[in-house]
């Protein structure tokens, strides 16, 4: 007798512990007590989990929003732990105490957890539990249990019976007519979720009243999420029912008194034109667009021309260039000069896939001189829009129609006075080049890139160095031979060591894309030359570089230069034979760890050692010349410079 109550007091330990928990004052411990749910209904068994621990829990629900929330995100997992599908509906009440609550976030939750309960319910259960759940929050007295409801009525409808349709449809009717905006904003959200699980007949006589109480609504905020169920709803009718029961508020939509409101039309426009079809297309929707492309407000302008692709390319094929000629192109003419810069941006980033869907001629004809006139616009952003779907315009005109046309304008762009112009530039130059093809951009853009290289701002230069790694990516290391090698090796004789510095930059990025044989022949003697420079960077410049190059600047006058060949040596030394880095590497490394400025020899002693534990190989290289004087030198190196350093930036 004393074991078996012994064995009924362990029993009890686990819920417990959990009661303590959850009556702790820490937040965070009844927090962690709630997501530990589930680990207590397994201990508990699924007939104690629903008979005191799911009671427990919905007399508990006064707390914290955020233990509520993880509340409610773990009651829709508990199907299984309370014995499964058929006694889902003991989820129900903590849930709908949930569903009530003030805090959005919650109760949204809640609704989510609802849903997936309620899809394990049987039909049964459904009408005996879950259906009169609806009717209370539909009922409720605060608008929250309202708001609450709107979303569960889609999820049981499709299977109840008729006469509890009829009743959940008078019950949603209510709430697109309730008192507080809160409520008919969620009713509306909701709207076309329910118009696709209720029949034809009730979405006619029932429902599209409702979308059109709701269109017409004093508050803007519901009249614009009504916009979103006439989607839901033109797809479900067919066209004569579509002309006949939504044209006329959808028409109204558009030219709303609010803002707001059109601006949802725009958004929702492309979808619109596939739910209506092509009939009404032509005939309702080509002139409201045209009203959207002209509205007064600047976001409506811009919500439309962002659709203007998409509009045409869904138009009927048989009116297509027609209408767009006609219809659509002198509005879009207007938009290209339009004063907001954020319609002429959302105009650019789709105005180029106009071309193929009006052919050659038209392009040439009458798109040409818009795209001119945006690679001309004072946005950077509207050019960059332009120049980054430039591939679009190739397909139908032709590479020579293009270099004729637009490549002078982009020339310009990229000799633009703004730094950061020419560095947008420079990001899309990969996209223009496959574009294009190596031979074209050999003869336009080559020197062009390379002009980059000696620009007198330094994020131009960086971001220089690392387009050229994209085209030898783009076009190979033998066109990177022939092409770009020798140009950037010339760099290292320059009288400005921050030229010399960006050839070693190039060199840090070109190593790896063209290979050790271009790298040993041809980049590592210039390296080696510079690394007596006389100028020296205190700043970490960067740990991408690469070693030919560096070699070959290892005399350079300039510390600086020095400073970084070192640098550059430790991060191309796994490009290298050790054969190369014995005869060749290692005196440079020398002379420079005895270098007469401090940080150049710091950063030889960093490269000694980096070389030494990142690459394997030279691992006998590092124990026959790098002895227990090198290293003790390295350390003291490396102490010096901590404290000259720290002197310099007080």
């Amino acid at each position: 007798m004393a074991a078996s109550d012994s064995a009924g007091d362990d029993s009890l330990y686990p819920i417990a512990v959990l009661i303590d928990e959850l009556k702790n004052e820490d937040v965070q411990l009844r927090l962690n007590s709630i997501k530990k749910l589930s680990t207590i209904a397994l201990a508990l068994g699924v007939e104690r989990t629903r008979t005191e621990l799911i009671p427990f829990l919905t007399e508990t629900i006064y707390d914290e929003d955020e233990v509520l929330l993880a509340l409610a995100e773990q009651l829709g997992q508990f199907i299984t732990l309370v014995g499964g599908p058929e006694y889902a509906f003991y989820l129900l009440p903590p849930l709908e105490s949930l569903a009530t609550v003030e805090e959005t976030v919650v109760r949204d939750k809640a609704v989510e957890s609802l849903r997936i309960v309620a899809q394990q319910h049987s039909p049964t259960d459904l009408e005996s539990h879950f259906v009169p759940l609806v009717q209370r929050l539909a009922a409720g007295d605060w608008f929250t249990t309202r708001t609450s409801a709107c979303g569960l009525f889609s999820v049981c409808y499709p299977r109840i019976s008729a006469a509890m349709k009829g009743e959940l449809r008078s019950h949603f009717r209510a709430l697109c007519q309730d008192d507080t905006p809160m409520v008919r904003r969620a009713a509306a959200t909701k709207l076309g979720e329910l118009a696709q699980v209720v029949e034809l007949e009730y979405l006619k006589s029932d429902l599209i009243p409702m979308f059109v109480n709701l269109a017409q609504d004093e508050q803007d905020s519901v009249r614009l999420l009504a916009v979103e169920a006439c989607v839901s709803i033109a797809t479900l009718l067919p066209q004569e029912d579509t002309e006949q029961l939504v044209m006329p508020t959808l028409r109204q939509c558009t030219g709303d008194t609010s803002w707001r409101v059109r601006y949802m039309v725009a958004d929702k426009f492309s979808e619109l034109q596939k739910a209506v079809g092509p009939e009404i297309t032509k005939t309702d929707l080509v002139p409201a667009f045209q009203s959207l492309l002209k509205d007064t407000e600047a976001e409506v302008r811009a919500a439309a021309a962002n659709k203007v692709k998409d509009f045409c390319q869904n138009l009927d094929k048989a009116h297509q260039e027609n209408i767009i000629m006609t219809n659509i192109l002198p509005c879009v003419k207007e938009l290209v000069a339009d004063p907001n810069q954020h319609v002429k941006s959302a105009l650019a980033s789709v105005i180029m896939g106009l071309s193929p869907i009006l052919g050659r001629h038209n392009t040439i004809e009458h798109l040409l001189p818009l795209f001119l006139t945006q690679l001309k616009d004072e946005c950077p952003e509207v050019r960059l829009n332009i120049i980054s779907n430039l591939d679009c315009v190739n397909e139908v005109i032709g590479i020579q129609q293009l270099s004729q046309s637009l490549l002078p304008a982009i020339v310009e762009l990229a000799e633009d006075s703004k730094w950061r112009v020419r560095s947008a530039i420079i990001e899309y130059m990969p996209l223009l080049a496959g574009q294009l093809g190596r031979e074209f951009f050999d003869e336009k853009l080559n020197a062009l890139c390379m002009t980059w290289l000696m620009d007198h701002v330094f994020a131009i230069r960086e971001a220089a160095t690392m387009n050229l790694r994209k085209l030898v990516d783009q076009f190979g290391a033998e066109w990177a031979e022939n092409t770009i090698v020798p140009k950037v090796l010339a760099m290292s004789r320059d009288q400005n060591y921050l030229y010399r510095m960006t050839c070693l930059f190039c060199v840090n990025v070109l190593a790896e894309a063209c290979g050790s044989d271009i790298t040993t022949r041809l980049l590592l003697p210039t390296v080696l030359g510079m690394a007596n420079d006389k100028v020296a960077n205190v700043s970490d410049i960067t740990t991408r570089l690469l070693l030919p190059t560096v070699l070959g600047m290892a005399n350079d006058k300039v510390a600086n230069v020095r400073f970084n060949v070192a640098k550059t040596l430790q991060k191309i030394a796994p490009q290298l034979d050790q054969a190369v880095i014995q005869p060749q590497v290692k005196p440079v490394l020398d002379k420079l760890n005895v270098d007469t400025d401090v940080d150049v020899k710091y950063s030889a002693g960093e490269a000694i050692t980096g070389i030494a534990v990142s690459v394997v190989t030279i691992t006998r290289f590092v124990s026959r010349f790098y002895n227990t004087e090198n290293i003790r030198r390295c350390h003291y190196t490396y102490v010096s410079h901590l404290a000259v350093t720290s002197v310099r930036y007080k």
